[in-house]
């Protein structure tokens, strides 16, 4: 195994994402081979050199972990919640050592759908970043009947905090009952992003479900459970990611 810079070996590991591991070898929480590194990090060979952090030896797996899960309402993207409410890796209980996998962006409570999970720290980081542009595709139910002006200022952007949002894709698939569905597709993670965009155009949310996440899609899986991502999927994510190799 050639050497790599020891943000990208932690990260492989499963402890943090890149910038964060670099905040954790900054903090002194690390060590190589018994020793602190330096504050700018430095190269590791795995197998040959032993990267603790916190006094627990860490180092990467022989395989990394992708997984999709569809988020039920109600549940929280969290490790724990102080509450006691339950989170998505109550659901994953069963798969052994999910406490060290890494929700790849978030949904808030009372949204559902697709989640990716994994210990790839490095492609977590890169897929929710937004210079990486990876988009998310959400079925909103909302309150009224869009007009074609809010539709187009839903697709060439929102004022949200002072800023615009990107460009989005937005179809009105149909209305009845004082309600309509629309279909979104953006390329940013903003907090809440899809439910500001749409109050403030007039048309508040009252379901919300993400669907697909740049690739990978929510398909048939049930509410609460989860899958493996297929070999083809994970490097669809990577390609469009930017990860190399």
């Amino acid at each position: 195994m050639a050497p790599e810079r020891l943000n990208r070996y932690l990260a492989r590991s499963g402890v943090a994402s890149r910038r964060a591991a670099d905040s954790l070898i900054a903090s002194g929480a690390v060590r190589v081979n018994g020793r602190p590194p330096p504050p700018t990090g430095m190269l590791v060979e795995a197998g040959k050199d032993q990267v603790t952090v916190d006094g627990r030896r860490v180092e990467p797996a022989a395989g990394h972990r992708y997984l999709a899960l569809n988020k039920p309402v109600g549940v929280l993207v969290t490790a724990r919640d102080p509450e006691g409410r339950p989170t998505v890796f109550d659901l994953l209980a069963g798969e052994e050592g999910s406490r060290r996998l890494f929700a790849v962006g978030r949904l808030d409570g009372g949204s559902s759908g697709l989640l990716l999970v994994t210990d790839d720290g490095e492609l977590a980081n890169r897929l929710a970043h937004p210079r990486h542009k990876v988009t998310k595709e959400y079925v909103a139910v909302v309150t009224g009947s869009p007009s074609e002006g809010d539709l187009r200022i839903l697709r060439e952007g929102v004022e949200l905090d002072g800023r615009r949002t990107q460009p989005a894709t937005v179809e009105l698939e149909g209305s009845a009952g004082g309600r309509s569905q629309l279909r979104l597709v953006i390329a940013e993670g903003r907090y809440r992003q899809v439910r500001r965009m749409l109050e403030a155009v007039g048309h508040p949310v009252k379901e919300l479900t993400r669907v697909a996440y740049g690739p990978v899609r929510l398909g048939r899986l049930r509410g609460g459970s989860w899958r493996r991502l297929r070999p083809a999927e994970v490097e669809a994510l990577r390609e469009a990611a930017g990860v190399e190799g």
